[in-house]
């Protein structure tokens, strides 16, 4: 299968550090927005979430419809809903570049992926920490995106389970360069390069980064700590 277009931007760009918005202030939602990319974002991380999949609500189509309206990065939204299905078009429209679904609420995975690259927009697979990665593996070859979790989904601010690190380490083994590898979960300064070290190009993170405005210093750094991983410590895949 081609590569979409975004994924081939961020492709380029790895390693990416992803704002995860879910820990902005929503007051100044827009101004969260272009701060971050005036810092260096080169694309942001939309958490959906629906109160059953996972025990929180966040937000939803019009959040993403607002984000879309100030800035021209790639949207990474991470569907944490049951029947993510109905609602691909829907955030398709609302101006999503990249979706991304659970393995666990997917009944046919190849069906959705499928489905997600007609729309025209990148397609990826999640798991939770303790979802074994035999239950997506099947499906990586239809993957632009892997997306492993280090937390438990539904809340910000959890600590780093390091069984992340294994599952990445697999994936990267398993999967080509045109495939992205995300972690999201507990990413900050003391974490950052054993996920590079695993293989990650995407660290998407909430508190470490959203808790420091103004926000170029701290992209900064973690960017670095990733690039000097990932250029000096690379893994034998």
């Amino acid at each position: 299968m081609g590569t979409p277009l975004v994924i081939a931007e961020l492709r380029n760009a790895v390693p990416v550090v992803e704002p995860s918005l879910l820990a902005c202030d929503f007051g100044r939602l827009a101004e969260e927005v272009q701060q971050l990319e005036a810092a260096g974002a080169q694309s942001f991380h939309l958490d959906i979430m629906d109160g059953h999949f996972v025990p929180n609500l966040s937000f939803g189509l019009p959040v993403v419809e607002a984000v879309r309206r100030v800035t021209t990065r790639p949207l990474d939204v991470h569907l944490m809903i049951d029947n993510p299905g109905r609602f691909l078009e829907a955030f398709r429209d609302a101006g999503a570049d990249l979706l991304t679904v659970h393995v666990e609420v997917a009944e046919r995975p190849d069906e959705l992926l499928a489905r997600i690259r007609s729309l025209g927009l990148a397609a990826g697979l999640t798991l939770n920490p303790d979802t074994p990665l035999a239950a997506l593996e099947p499906y990586l070859s239809l993957c632009d995106l892997v997306l492993v979790m280090s937390v438990e989904p539904g809340f910000g601010g959890q600590r780093f389970r390091p069984v992340a690190l294994e599952k990445l380490r697999r994936l990267r083994r398993r999967v080509g360069s045109d495939t992205l590898l995300s972690v999201d979960g507990g990413v900050n300064p003391e974490t950052i390069r054993d996920c590079a070290r695993a293989g990650a190009d995407l660290f998407v993170v909430g508190t470490a980064l959203l808790d420091y405005n103004p926000y170029q210093e701290r992209l900064a750094e973690l960017t670095a700590l990733a690039k000097s991983t990932r250029d000096l410590e690379v893994e034998p895949w």
